[in-house]
């Protein structure tokens, strides 16, 4: 590395020692994020390679795969914050990968990236404008994307899955561009987010690291008890095993009239949502264009 600056050769003679293995160990990971710190240059082969290494120990690197837990989360923080904030894209877009790899993690990850993209729309400071200037009070494309990544990534509460606090944060991020040179496709973002905490499938919760960890003992569990249990199932009710497995009754749940009514009893809005959007609205005692759009979207004869 020559004044802050990582060639592409350096990088791939990185990933020469890295990758061998398939495996990325706790000190290669902390080694490459210290090595991060005195990057003056961020270029993209050198980005790439960190996204893709630590991301894989944070998602991987302990069992059961895929899912993060809460030390690995908070020493992923530890690592790439500085006081409060990110510096890099390289450490936000690692991050935002790292929930959309994820199967589940805990949700002040998914809570700090959201933090550090409001803090760079609001405030016009940090590293989401792929190294462009930010203007304080505009909502700019690649704010949208980063932040459509992250509110619709797997990792946190759940895939597709907008909750209270993030419907919140879209309406703060409104108020503070409404005035701004806002991307085009920003209101679409506020009104799709918004309107899926209000009438989005409520599904159930995902499983969490531990349960993931005991599904994983089960399946690996080579006493053949889990075998027994099909073959004596099938000699009892051969057509009913059949049926099981087509209809989805093993390992997921089917896609049933009960999840289709389930569905549409989440499609209405409540009295207590209702409620809720009335006093976000309501906030600042005028109806803006996105809050226009929002009800409109909201308002809409069932599809």
């Amino acid at each position: 590395m020559t004044d802050g600056v990582i060639g592409a050769e350096e990088v791939l003679a990185l990933r020469r020692v890295v990758w061998p293995d398939g495996i990325v160990s706790p000190d290669e990971a902390e080694a490459i994020l210290v090595i991060n710190t005195h990057v003056r240059e961020h270029t993209a082969e050198w980005s790439d390679f960190v996204v893709e290494a630590v991301g894989e120990f944070v998602v991987n690197g302990c069992a059961p795969r895929g899912y993060v837990d809460a030390d690995t989360a908070d020493w992923l923080i530890q690592k790439i914050d500085h006081d409060g904030r990110l510096d890099t894209m390289t450490e936000l877009e690692l991050v935002v990968r790292v929930l959309e790899k994820a199967l589940n993690c805990p949700e002040k990850l998914k809570a700090y990236a959201l933090a550090q993209i409001e803090k760079a729309v609001v405030l016009g400071s940090g590293p989401t404008r792929d190294g462009g200037l930010l203007s304080a009070g505009s909502m700019g494309a690649a704010e949208c994307r980063l932040l459509r990544r992250v509110i619709f990534s797997s990792g946190g509460s759940g895939p597709a899955h907008v909750t209270q606090a993030e419907a919140e944060m879209l309406f703060r991020i409104k108020d503070a561009t409404l005035d701004g040179d806002n991307a085009p496709e920003w209101e679409r973002l506020f009104v799709q987010g918004v309107g899926n905490f209000l009438q989005g499938w409520k599904r159930p919760e995902q499983l969490t690291r531990e349960r993931a960890g005991q599904l994983e003992s089960f399946m690996d569990d080579r006493s053949g008890h889990a075998g027994r249990f099909m073959v004596r199932m099938a000699r009892t009710a051969p057509n009913g095993l059949r049926a099981a497995v087509r209809e989805g009754g093993f390992g997921r749940k089917g896609l049933g009239g009960h999840s289709v009514a389930e569905a549409r009893a989440d499609y209405v809005v409540t009295d207590t949502e209702r409620l809720w959007l009335d006093a976000q609205i309501d906030a600042d005692d005028k109806l803006d264009p996105l809050e226009q759009a929002l009800l409109r979207f909201v308002m809409r004869p069932e599809a």
